[in-house]
């Protein structure tokens, strides 16, 4: 054996002992993960409950996303654009987190979406789908764990023509997300629209609105009214006796245990639509909800379904890349699989990186414990996609 010989295999040898000690340090290091959402003002509650069903997740996993220790950096975005933005930039460049995800309001994500792209940071979204991420600027980074903006208003929109209602009022606030609601409302509902109104995000007072609603006489009313927006409105609504003469539909976020729980009885018959719901048959979501009720004391809403679902999503990414997750083509390709079990069956991405999935009618109604809540009444939406995925040209 030459020298040379000898040289170069113990060249070989040594780089393959550094490559194992850099895997091994990396596989003890912790997984970061950014939990950036809205922890005050009046959509709290939602931000809440996405952190609380994430949090679950991991303690259900021994504290660990993918065998490897979690780290989760909790950060308030106050439902600013600009904080939004100024955080996200802190998580990804000072604290390197692996992963974002929690943002509640499409403003907001569209605000986040450009300091974490530009560090190829992956976004796992627990809630907020805006059309912009689902269409033209579709990005490799960007992962939808809930569902496209407009897709719970096409189920809605699609139950009110078939149970033949002729006049609609429709209400959301004015921000993406509530264009995006009316919008997708719309295309699966075509009877009259007897008024169309775009609210203030942070509006609690709708005195106006209901003037308006006393005046136009539609026989439905839609809204789509977030956490601390939908309780007031929809007590303000039953308080003036507008539910006598018109009937109220919703998305299951206006319709959800959080509204349910500050509103109560004057919610009973709402019916509403949502990917989730707590009575879906399946194994993975028994558990959920057994284990929320016993963590938190409360019946999980869909926010905390998704945040759920979000957690198990990075945490099926880690496992499947050996928890290598400075390999982005491999981290992508396994987040594209999304080999983990969903609290709402079957779960399976489009191109665009949203999920193609099934939309349930539910009513709010007692169970058999005496409590207010949702019970799920069928499909409404089976195997749907959404309407932006054509226009998404994914890019490499």
């Amino acid at each position: 054996m030459t020298k040379q010989t000898t040289f170069f295999k113990t060249l070989l040898a040594t780089a393959a002992a550094v490559t194992a000690l850099t895997a091994a340090a990396q596989s003890n290091e912790p997984v970061k993960v950014g939990m950036l959402s809205t922890l005050s003002g009046p959509g709290a509650g939602l931000g809440i409950d996405i952190r609380d069903g994430f949090a679950l997740a991991v303690k259900l996993g021994g504290g660990k996303l993918g065998g490897r220790t979690a780290e989760v950096i909790v950060a308030d975005d106050q439902a600013s654009p600009d904080v939004g933005r100024q955080t996200a930039d802190r998580l990804v460049k000072r604290d390197k987190v692996d992963f974002m995800t929690g943002v509640v309001f499409s403003n907001v994500m569209l605000a986040v979406g450009a300091p974490t792209f530009q560090s190829k940071t992956f976004y796992v979204s627990a809630n907020a789908g805006p059309s912009q991420y689902a269409g033209e600027q579709c990005n490799p980074y960007f992962f939808s764990a809930s569902w496209q903006n407009d897709n719970l208003h096409e189920a809605v929109g699609k139950t009110v023509a078939d149970k033949g209602f002729k006049r609609v009022a429709l209400i959301a606030p004015n921000y993406p997300a509530g264009k995006d609601a009316l919008t997708g409302f719309k295309r699966f509902y075509k009877g009259e629209v007897a008024s169309e109104t775009y609210t203030q995000l942070n509006q609690l007072d709708y005195g106006a609105e209901l003037s308006q609603l006393r005046a136009t006489k539609p026989d439905a009313v839609y809204i789509f009214l977030p956490g601390g927006l939908g309780i007031n409105f929809i007590k303000q609504f039953v308080g003036a006796g507008l539910s006598k003469d018109m009937t109220l539909f919703g998305p299951g976020f206006s319709a959800d245990e959080d509204v349910i729980k500050a509103v109560g009885e004057p919610m009973l018959g709402m019916f509403n639509t949502s990917q989730w719901a707590h009575d879906l048959d399946n194994a993975a979501n028994k558990k959920f909800v057994a284990e929320f009720e016993k963590e938190y004391g409360r019946l999980p809403s869909l926010y905390a379904a998704q945040g759920y679902d979000a957690a198990k999503l990075i945490d099926a990414a880690v496992r499947d890349t050996k928890g290598k997750l400075d390999d982005k083509a491999a981290v992508r390709k396994a987040l594209e699989a999304a080999k983990f079990d969903s609290v709402r069956g079957a779960f399976k991405f489009n191109t665009n990186h949203f999920p193609i999935q099934d939309y349930y009618l539910r009513v709010i109604t007692k169970n058999g414990k005496g409590q207010v809540t949702n019970r799920t009444l069928g499909t409404v939406l089976k195997g749907h996609a959404d309407a932006y995925a054509g226009s998404c040209k994914m890019p490499s």
